[in-house]
């Protein structure tokens, strides 16, 4: 009877002592593994340079493991992130992503907007905006967005005038009023544009295009001063909008170190007005 109490008291007494064990081990103060695991993905370039770069080692001194997902086109990193494979993206404009949410009955909302490269002016033959002259050859791209913001960046630089009647954002060149210098206008697929500086006397490329073609953006004869519809953000799910490591990122991305980051190895990226303003 003795030997059978003992037994039954070193029983109980390993439950307990296994139950507190595992207790503590799911109770570190951190949050599990996927709590502090954020699953980022960006498009291949200077946008997944920007997670890696400068986004992911500050949430890290946070306590964060950071993954980043590369993809290589527009339409999966949306898709991934509606799924759940991933966190966060951070690849596109807010025209892109409240287009894109529409047609694919997305439920997907933007966090916090970003340093982005700005479309820019190229040329061989020319050394600045006044030196073009009457006729000159320019090609800029035929999709509706960055002919519309490529049609602003020509306005603002005095090169032509476009109709107050229409929504600059949204406009084409059926709606240029006025092209005193007569320039010769062709329209082309964007990823083309990097090559047309060569053989056209201007090109106007977007500032994706131009860095994944080694161009640098401080040798454009003019950049756009881009309106932040046009610039790019972190976006997630906007059922974890209200989530702590949502709140992380927008403090990492408002920090004094982020921006340090962006000046030393991002230059010529326009920073967004609440960047420019604080």
């Amino acid at each position: 009877m003795k030997k059978f109490t003992l037994l039954f008291i070193v029983l109980i007494t390993t439950l307990i002592i296994s139950a507190c064990g595992d207790d503590s081990s799911s109770d570190d103060g951190g949050g599990t593994e996927s709590d502090s695991t954020i699953e980022f993905g960006a498009t291949v370039g200077p946008y997944s340079d920007m997670v890696n770069n400068a986004i992911a080692p500050l949430l890290e001194e946070k306590g964060y493991e950071v993954n980043n997902q590369e993809f290589t086109d527009y339409v999966q990193p949306n898709n991934v992130l509606a799924n759940g494979e991933i966190d966060a993206n951070l690849f596109q404009h807010k025209i892109y992503l409240d287009s894109f949410a529409e047609e694919n009955n997305l439920d997907l909302s933007e966090v916090i907007i970003v340093p982005t490269a700005p479309m820019g002016l190229y040329s061989e033959t020319y050394d600045s905006v006044d030196d073009i002259e009457e006729g000159s050859t320019l090609a800029i791209a035929n999709d509706p967005t960055n002919l519309a913001r490529t049609l602003i960046m020509l306005q603002d630089e005095g090169l032509i005038t476009i109709s107050d009647e229409i929504d600059a954002l949204r406009a084409d060149t059926t709606d240029i009023e006025e092209n005193p210098l007569n320039l010769e206008i062709t329209e082309v697929e964007a990823a083309q544009l990097p090559r047309l500086v060569e053989s056209e006397d201007l090109s106007a490329v977007p500032g994706n295009y131009a860095l994944d073609a080694d161009l640098d953006l401080l040798d454009a004869i003019a950049l756009e001063e881009m309106p932040d519809d046009y610039r790019n953000r972190v976006v997630v799910n906007t059922e974890d909008l209200e989530e702590e490591y949502v709140e992380d990122i927008v403090e990492v991305i408002e920090s004094e170190e982020f921006e340090e980051i962006i000046d030393e190895e991002f230059e010529g990226f326009g920073k967004p007005d609440w960047m420019e303003n604080r």
